[in-house]
């Protein structure tokens, strides 16, 4: 698990992985259920860049938030948005959104307190059918070509942001095509 303030808000992030997904809509009202007044997102670990990836969007929505131009009117939604580069709600879910299939998963908590955010996150992971492992959220050598396609990121583009490995330029290209999106607004 990892925790961090954003803009007055406490976020905690958690990767689950073994997880069965066998209804998709069950999961989220679930989730719901086991969180009154966070906001909460699940998003499909396979194509996490890593705790900067989900940072960047949940600092991306709060501010989008705070300044009106958000897309969705829930920030739960406005945070997949942003992790996923897009400004369609359909795209969005089409590339990080959790399937039936998905076995990993990232779970971002965004809510006033630490208290209220870790209370939402014990909730849920007594939810989930899968074990608590971070380990899923971060880049690694098997994620990469599978972010590289779902996000149709060019050789150019990481090429560009290419500092000392593949990994931080991946990160960056997400990151700067998270932030740019607010331009499209």
């Amino acid at each position: 698990m990892r925790e961090a303030e954003v803009l007055g808000k406490y976020l905690v992030v958690e990767g689950f992985k073994n997880v069965a997904v066998k209804d998709v809509d069950d999961l989220f009202n679930l989730i719901g259920s086991g969180s009154k007044t966070s906001h909460v997102q699940v998003l499909d670990a396979e194509l996490v860049a890593g705790f900067e990836h989900v940072y960047f969007a949940v600092l991306n929505a709060l501010k989008a938030f705070k300044s009106g131009i958000n897309i969705s009117k829930n920030l739960s939604i406005e945070i997949l948005l942003f992790a996923s580069g897009q400004d369609q709600i359909r795209r969005a879910i089409e590339i990080l959104g959790v399937k039936r299939t998905t076995k990993k998963i990232v779970v971002v908590i965004v809510s006033d307190s630490r208290e209220e955010a870790l209370s939402t996150l014990n909730a849920i992971s007594n939810i989930i059918n899968g074990e608590a492992d971070y380990s899923v959220i971060e880049l690694n050598e098997e994620k990469i070509s599978a972010i590289i396609n779902a996000f149709g990121i060019s050789r150019c583009e990481l090429e560009s942001s290419m500092r000392n490995s593949l990994e931080n330029a991946l990160k960056n290209v997400l990151v700067e095509r998270a932030a740019l999106s607010i331009t499209r607004r």
